[in-house]
């Protein structure tokens, strides 16, 4: 009988994870696939002012879940009640920004409304993010935890394909930002996602300690960590490998549909521009139910590193490609390497932290990822554009160098997380 309930706990448990990464991918794919070519094209921003929509709330996000969010949720140990909280939040903010914006008729001023709001509005996102991140430890252990981020993330591709494909649709006949429709769905959409987590436990040490799921494994690693941090230094080296990896990589999050939609390019509409999107969900649906196997397989480094190189491949070639074809396989490689580097770098980052210091630690590890999709763009790709056009470079070459130089960081990041593995091999081997 208790063996019927651990059963149905587990089940209902992955109902509830997977149905909040849904709602949360179909929302992402969306309202953020088109903002960037509404704040472009209609609203008549730069690149680099663009890309502020992104870097702004991504650097309060990393403050707040460094600084505020994580220390409470290791202190109190209430992650769901902390990603309910915040995507509650968020939601009121969102319909909030819609009204305070649609009013201005001067486009400039109503563009840096949304970025600002959206700033806002990413103090009670990070609590739900940083939430999250140590959820998922605390459910599963860490033999499990590659495997269940790519499956979680595999699943979510779902919800992004159609949120991306309704997106597409609204925004191509009228129904897109300035009269309200995606902020308002999107904001709905927040408000649900919070239900399917009322089937998820609490979370936190009290579920580690009662739980019969990898108790041995999970009770072994709380003991040993307790109270230290054995892999400090290790883990630096891995967040600045992590750092050069997915600035490389997501430097060109922002630019990349505005770079499809260019006139001197392949001057795609917004039907298109999903289908070559949803070309990166697929990949992630079909990637992501093999991240797990080739973890164990491979091993998390290995993984790792295959990832970094298929999202090196995947900058080169929609920089250099010709026709739609490639375009559509450097969107699928982008998938592809995006959930490979999610779940194996996941699975690194839970290993290195002890669970006393999820909370503060998965900040800092979110950081990466957060600041990449914001930052590198507002500091890297986006300058580069707006410069080499402003030297009377073509628009469609001043985009492609920016993918260039994506791909070189990554390769950096890259070399870093090799290097530190070698040195790290060399280490456990002396020992041996």
């Amino acid at each position: 009988m208790n063996h019927k309930k651990i059963k149905k706990s587990s089940f209902l448990r992955l109902i509830g994870l997977s149905s909040f990464q849904v709602l949360t991918m179909f929302r992402r794919g969306l309202f953020y696939t088109y903002l960037s070519i509404y704040l472009r094209d209609f609203l008549r921003l730069s690149v680099t002012e663009t890309t502020l929509y992104a870097t702004l709330p991504m650097i309060m996000s990393v403050l707040f879940q460094n600084f505020v969010w994580g220390p409470l949720s290791d202190k109190y140990q209430r992650r769901r009640t902390f990603i309910i909280i915040g995507e509650i939040l968020a939601g009121i903010g969102t319909i909030t920004v819609w009204f305070i914006h649609h009013p201005q008729s001067n486009y400039r001023i109503a563009g840096y409304i949304i970025i600002i709001g959206l700033t806002f509005i990413e103090i009670f996102w990070s609590m739900s993010n940083i939430a999250w991140s140590a959820l998922i430890s605390d459910l599963y252990p860490s033999i499990e935890r590659s495997k269940m981020m790519g499956k979680l993330t595999s699943i979510g591709g779902l919800g992004r394909i159609v949120g991306i494909t309704l997106g597409g649709l609204l925004y191509d006949n009228g129904f897109g930002f300035r009269d309200g429709y995606l902020f308002i769905i999107a904001s709905f959409v927040m408000f649900i996602s919070t239900l399917p987590m009322l089937l998820t436990p609490e979370g936190g040490i009290e579920y580690l300690n009662n739980s019969t799921i990898g108790e041995s494994e999970d009770k072994d690693i709380i003991e040993k960590n307790k109270p230290k941090f054995n892999h400090k230094n290790v883990f630096i080296i891995f967040i600045v490998a992590m750092v050069f990896i997915n600035f490389g990589r997501n430097s060109i999050s922002i630019p990349y549909s505005q770079y499809l939609t260019l006139k001197s390019g392949f001057f795609v509409d917004s039907i298109i521009l999903s289908f070559i999107v949803n070309t990166r969900s697929f990949a992630v649906i079909i990637i992501g139910f093999t991240a797990g196997f080739l973890s164990r397989k491979m091993g998390h480094a290995k993984t790792l590193a295959l990832g970094v190189i298929l999202a090196i491949m995947s900058l080169i070639i929609t920089a250099t490609a010709k026709t739609l074809l490639m375009i559509f396989i450097g969107s699928f490689l982008i998938g592809a390497s995006e959930v490979i580097i999610y779940a194996s770098s996941y699975a690194i980052a839970s290993i290195l932290i002890p669970e006393h210091y999820r909370g503060k630690l998965f900040g800092a590890y979110n950081a990466t990822f957060f600041l990449s999709w914001g930052l590198a763009c507002t500091a890297i790709s986006g300058p580069i554009i707006d410069f080499m056009i402003s030297f009377g470079t073509s628009e469609i070459n001043a985009y492609k160098s920016a993918f260039f130089v994506g791909a070189l960081l990554s390769s950096s990041g890259l070399v870093i997380f090799i290097v530190s593995e070698l040195k790290l091999w060399k280490k456990k081997r002396k020992k041996k």
